[in-house]
């Protein structure tokens, strides 16, 4: 290899460089090279009419659009390859674009394949790239992909989670699955519930096995995107798995526990409702629940409420202990005279009170009544994993369970790690006792009131309407405190529209106009790139999305 400086007009694009996307998108190198020119050296090799970039077609696609604007460029610094090493010089250009501008899916599968055609073996490209093999083995997969699919994923109709779990499918279920996709009227499963439609149901992960791999004669497809495997075979699963909860209830039936129960597939075990818990020698028993997906789940030591209640009363007369219940003095009708009385006498006396209802309405709100259904905001996302996550590590999340945690210990409530006011929804925990919790709010101060108050409400809000932006703007909310733009909100943008209007507020009208033609996915880095201020752009300081503020605008609007 020998270092000179070449000509424009005497380089072009190889055919063997791994990127055949995003190599046009020059707009941010245009800028620093008109100003500093090309540091470091394209890597060429020779070719019958000159020289062919091997790895820095960004690089020429950039002089060569300051050379098309100036009418000139110097020279341009080169490493030259030896001439004919195909191979070779793949592997140059995938080396350098695996740690440039993210090549598409597509591209890096087209790249290692290639290599392994030239035959390499995925450990051999692995080392070379300083990559881990799985991901070699993601890329690879992609070949078990139809061309239609492909083609969906390059013009950016699908995203990259779908044609990841499209790698499990057969190529009947891709035309299927596309099929649903095109069709104006059909709705095409995605994420989990793709999932689950490529499987017939409930996929069933390995991890969920009871019994010995070895015994299981069915086929096993492994998801190189995540860290699980999946039966395909059903029938061979269940009937595995059942032997195994038969072992299991033989082990317990042999360390004494009166009775072993296997709830039906998909039936759960909810022990907050109907059950009392028991030890083995009260006559507690083991509640076996088997999910669609496989789960088994072993709840030790229950009994429902009516024979508990019926073994507790015979024990009661067999010691001597029971006592039979006094026959009530009055009727029916002479008690609901009474009760409505007292209560009429009750409420209005509370008009005077409001410190004591106060208190009341709290108590109610938190541990609900028959007249009262107040529920937490689920926060649901539609098992979005990437906004999970986001939220799960927000600020403001953060913060809001902090405070939880705190109302918690105030009240005397154990735990913290769920909302209190739809705690009885959550297993293993009991509703919250409304006599006691009303009476630790008559222990508090009115300040420490208003500041249980204060969490159930925000806990209850509800998310998604226009309160919140009433809200938001009432308070003066400063999201600019509370939240900075991450991976999930920048990939979550799609409107190219849009987003190259919020270039143009970001950085400058003539960055968002020298980029309109690029890609999303290269507009959406700019814009990072001028949030956070990375290379030569300066930090555009105190910038929030126009729907980040309050009140929510939007960019496709006209601005006002």
């Amino acid at each position: 290899m020998r270092l000179e400086h070449l000509d424009l007009k005497d380089l072009k694009p190889c055919p063997l460089n791994v990127r055949k996307h995003g190599a046009n998108d020059v707009g941010d190198l245009v800028t620093s090279i008109r100003s500093l020119g090309i540091i470091q050296p394209l890597l060429v090799r020779p070719n019958c009419e000159g020289f062919e970039v091997v790895a820095g077609q960004r690089r020429l696609k950039a002089a060569q659009t300051i050379l098309e604007q100036d009418s000139n460029f110097a020279p341009v610094p080169c490493a030259i390859l030896e001439d004919g090493d195909d191979a070779k010089a793949l592997e140059a250009s995938l080396a350098e674009n695996v740690a440039r501008l993210p090549m598409d899916e597509i591209d890096q599968y087209e790249a290692f394949a290639a290599l392994i055609t030239s035959g390499k073996s995925v450990e051999d490209i692995a080392s070379d790239f300083g990559v881990t093999e799985l991901l070699v083995k993601k890329r690879l997969a992609i070949a078990g992909l139809i061309k239609p699919v492909l083609k969906a994923y390059r013009k950016e109709e699908i995203d990259a989670q779908i044609i990841r779990i499209l790698t499990l499918a057969t190529k009947k279920q891709q035309k299927e699955w596309l099929a649903l996709f095109r069709a104006p009227e059909q709705h095409a499963p995605r994420g989990h519930q793709l999932k689950a439609w490529l499987f017939g149901g409930a996929e069933i992960p390995v991890s969920n096995a009871l019994f010995d791999l070895t015994d299981y004669k069915g086929a096993i497809k492994g998801d190189l995107f995540g860290d699980e495997q999946y039966f395909i075979d059903a029938v061979k699963f269940w009937e595995c798995q059942n032997k195994a909860i038969a072992a299991k209830m033989e082990e317990y039936h042999a360390a004494g526990w009166p009775d072993v129960v296997v709830l039906e597939v998909g039936s759960p075990f909810h022990s907050y409702y109907g059950y009392e818990q028991r030890t083995k020698k009260d006559g507690g028993k083991v509640f076996i629940a088997c999910s669609a997906s496989g789960e088994v789940e072993c709840n030790e030591g229950w009994l429902e409420q009516k024979e508990a209640k019926r073994r507790d009363l015979a024990m009661a007369k067999a010691d001597g202990s029971y006592e039979p219940p006094i026959r009530h003095e009055l009727t029916k009708a002479a008690q609901t005279y009474l009760d409505l009385h007292r209560h009429a006498a009750v409420r209005t006396e509370l008009l005077k009170q409001p410190q004591l209802a106060l208190r009341l309405m709290v108590a109610h709100a938190l541990c609900g009544s028959s007249l009262w259904n107040v529920k937490s905001e689920p926060q649901n996302t539609g098992r979005n994993e990437a906004i999970d996550k986001s939220i799960e590590g927000a600020k403001a999340q953060k913060t809001f369970v902090k405070e939880r945690q705190a109302i918690c210990k105030l009240l005397g409530i154990k735990g913290g790690n769920q909302n209190l006011c739809d705690r009885c929804t959550w297993e293993g925990e009991k509703p919250l006792d409304f006599q006691a919790t009303f009476a630790k709010l008559c222990d508090l101060n009115d300040k420490q009131v208003m500041r249980v108050l204060s969490y159930t409400m925000a806990e209850t809000l509800v998310s998604g309407t226009d309160l919140i932006d009433d809200l938001g703007a009432t308070l003066g909310v400063d999201m600019g405190s509370w939240w900075k733009p991450d991976d999930a909100f920048y990939d979550l943008l799609r409107d190219k529209q849009m987003i190259n209007a919020m270039l143009k507020e970001i950085g400058s009208k003539a960055v968002a106009d020298g980029n309109v033609t690029s890609t999303a996915k290269v507009q959406k880095n700019i814009i990072r790139d001028f949030a956070e201020g990375n290379g030569s752009r300066d930090k555009a300081e105190g910038w929030l999305p126009r729907f980040m503020r309050f009140p929510m605008r939007f960019y496709r609007q006209q601005d006002s």
